[in-house]
């Protein structure tokens, strides 16, 4: 069992301190073409993630001076580390510690004495669907979509570069417009008025909804800043062939090249419902395949 490696190598950090099991992990993962860096105890893993940015963290959960619950916490905290997989190697199988270690931001854990294989296959799960998640933030960052994800309580966890900028021109830096927007947020999500509705926020001849857009974990929430005094290009899209909200939004990941696999990644949705709206897409543009649809929307968003 191998793991695909592409034009760099892959850096996995593995933190424990049972130097004997860290010697028979680092040749095993240096044997699959993987960068190994080494840490003896939690503080560290922080000290080296300060200087490097590893790809995947395989985590000791017990160990001296910081253990492996508190530094994946500490890890979690740094927003340029949240996205790196960490899975928890421990002999501590008892639910206690396997809901702990979810807690505080692992995404898997393998117990110990630890089956070679069965770890590098969850290795390669783990690091294709990191990957996915980088490249579609990458994607909704470059193409200026305004997306960001919150906490139940409303906290803003990730927003693209022009989320950011329209919280900056409602005033957000202001501490009260900040708390303020936090409560607007959580009621939002709150599970009785999320479906129908977005939430108004105005300021100095600008007026922005913010909209639900998807649960994409237990207490993570996808939400959109739509731009009521202008038209962006699902907008467009939308007017020009009589689309719904979701179709705009899919025909305008089409026209970027994206596949249905990427477009569900971006938009919460699964292939399958992408292919969906895909079929209502063809229909309304008279068209038969994604390359003419695609043709006919960079068409129309040149024109504008």
């Amino acid at each position: 069992m191998s793991i695909k490696i592409e034009k760099k190598k892959m850096v996995v950090l593995v933190v424990d301190d049972d130097t004997a099991s860290m010697s028979v992990l680092s040749q095993l993962l240096n044997a699959e073409g993987l960068a190994v860096l080494v840490a003896l105890e939690g503080q560290q893993a922080i000290t080296i993630t300060e200087n490097i940015t590893p790809d995947i963290i395989l985590m000791d959960a017990k160990m001296p001076v910081m253990d492996g619950f508190d530094a994946c916490l500490a890890l979690k905290a740094n927003p340029d580390l949240e996205h790196i997989p960490v899975i928890f190697m421990t002999g501590l199988s008892d639910t206690e510690h396997v809901i702990k270690g979810f807690e505080v931001g692992g995404i898997d854990y393998i117990t110990k004495p630890i089956n070679h294989n069965e770890l590098l296959v969850r290795m390669r799960a783990h690091l294709a669907s990191s990957k996915a998640t980088m490249s579609a933030r990458e994607a909704l960052d470059v193409s200026g979509h305004y997306l960001f994800s919150a906490h139940a309580s409303g906290e803003i966890l990730w927003a693209t570069p022009h989320a950011y900028e329209a919280f900056e021109s409602l005033g957000m830096s202001d501490e009260a417009s900040a708390l303020a927007l936090v409560k607007k947020i959580a009621l939002l999500i709150d599970a009785e008025v999320k479906p129908q509705r977005g939430v108004r926020v105005e300021k100095e001849g600008l007026a922005f909804d913010i909209r639900y857009v998807n649960q994409v974990s237990d207490d993570e929430y996808l939400l959109r800043i739509v731009d009521l005094l202008g038209d962006s290009d699902t907008v467009l899209l939308k007017k020009e062939f009589l689309l719904t909200d979701r179709e705009s939004e899919v025909l305008s990941w089409i026209s970027q090249g994206k596949t249905n696999r990427e477009i569900g990644i971006i938009l919460s949705m699964s292939p399958r419902t992408v292919n969906k709206h895909l079929e209502q897409i063809y229909k309304k543009l008279g068209v038969e395949n994604r390359t003419t649809a695609a043709i006919i929307s960079l068409g129309v968003l040149n024109k504008n």
